[in-house]
């Protein structure tokens, strides 16, 4: 659409071409914001945790659960401040100022940390008493960074995706160190899979590898920690559902595993075992691989998103999968950006929060269960 039509009047189209960012008078100001699998968090300047969506299961922590789509933001439950969120599947992880981790939500598989397969929609602390630097939530399971870069993870542990030596079916409820020595200054929890970067760069995943997700140029599971092919020097990585994306430290994105709706970005829907650049000569600044689909910001802050789009994840105002790179609509300029199931989210220098996609539970935030196919301005709390 490219008509010019007043914002005010029809607050649902922020995106049109002339509407501006903008974090209105009283609006509270979002410091990041991380899409799960059907609800979505954010962390407001001040440290407060707000989420909006799906809470069957109680994972927007308002301490309780119930089967209502929550439209619009609701402040996380207790008197934490956060200095990190992470939005996974069905559950959700905070990580406060001094290190502690907390989670809430689901907990049969053991992804919440705190010695219990319950649900719980109150924040609880991750046992063992660690202190961490990063936190991320996965599908059905946790990882997170030690202080000193050892990386720990917990909950459903099929096909090695604690990264411990084995692979099982069992709940671990408790952080488990992940095997191999190795210190790491990044990581991120997928579906069945989780990678990490050390401090030099050097990107390596274990779990699930069917789709080629471990980047290791095989489709061998691995409990153990093992490097993505290609000697390449990452700043950041991100793994999806079936698949993992990683920055460059030449802003370049690269992609490996499932590309059976074109996630991977290169033009094709072949998976691949091996890292794969983005073709077009983009340069980002952020990545983040979603369930099916994966979105970035570029250098001067445009969105981006490939891959799977029933619901209309890709922001380009259509339903049409696309197996490369296209603009979110709106003209809008992101500093960060977050791809969840269905949906995607991203935030403004401003601190201004933008969804798009999937709406039935809520996850857009703006006050109504609409799909959309654009970004929309979330509600304030």
């Amino acid at each position: 659409m490219r008509l010019r039509i007043a914002c005010l009047l029809i607050p649902a189209i922020w995106y049109v071409a002339g509407c501006k960012d903008s974090t209105s008078p009283g609006r509270f100001a979002a410091a990041s914001v991380t899409a799960g699998t059907q609800h979505t968090c954010s962390l407001a300047t001040g440290g407060a945790g707000h989420c909006w969506g799906w809470n069957l299961y109680g994972q927007l922590g308002l301490a309780h659960a119930d089967s209502n789509p929550h439209t619009t933001p609701a402040s996380v439950s207790g008197s934490l401040t956060f200095a990190a969120l992470s939005a996974g599947g069905y559950h959700t992880c905070g990580l406060t100022a001094a290190g502690a981790a907390y989670c809430w939500g689901s907990g049969v598989h053991g992804q919440l940390g705190n010695g219990s397969t319950a649900d719980d929609p109150v924040p609880a602390a991750a046992s063992g008493g660690l202190a961490f630097t990063a936190v991320s939530a996965g599908l059905y399971h946790t990882c997170a960074l030690a202080t000193g870069g050892a990386a720990y993870c917990w909950g459903y542990n099929v096909a090695g995706a604690l990264g411990i030596g084995s692979a099982d079916t069992a709940a671990h409820k408790l952080p488990a160190a992940v095997s191999g020595g190795l210190s790491f200054q990044a990581v991120s929890a997928g579906g069945y899979h989780t990678c990490a970067l050390t401090a030099a760069g050097a990107a390596y995943c274990w779990g699930d590898n069917a789709d080629g997700q471990l980047g290791d140029a095989s489709n061998a599971a691995s409990a153990v920690p093992v490097p993505v092919s290609g000697a390449l020097t990452f700043t950041a990585i991100s793994a999806g559902g079936y698949h993992t994306c990683g920055l460059t430290s030449g802003a370049l994105v690269y992609c490996w595993g499932s590309n059976s709706y074109g996630e991977l970005g290169t033009g094709t829907t072949s998976s691949s075992t091996r890292p794969e650049p983005l073709p077009g000569g983009l340069t980002f600044a952020a990545v983040s691989a979603g369930l099916l689909h994966t979105c970035g910001v570029t250098t001067q802050g445009a969105a981006y998103c490939w891959g799977y789009n029933d619901a209309g994840q890709l922001g380009n105002g259509s339903a049409a999968n696309d197996s490369l790179p296209v603009a979110v609509g709106g003209s809008l300029r992101f500093a960060a950006i977050s791809a969840g199931g269905y949906h995607s989210c991203a935030l403004t220098a401003s601190g201004a929060v933008y969804c798009w996609g999937y709406g039935q539970f809520g996850q857009i935030g703006n006050g109504s269960q609409n799909t959309v196919y654009v970004p929309v301005l979330t509600s304030s709390p």
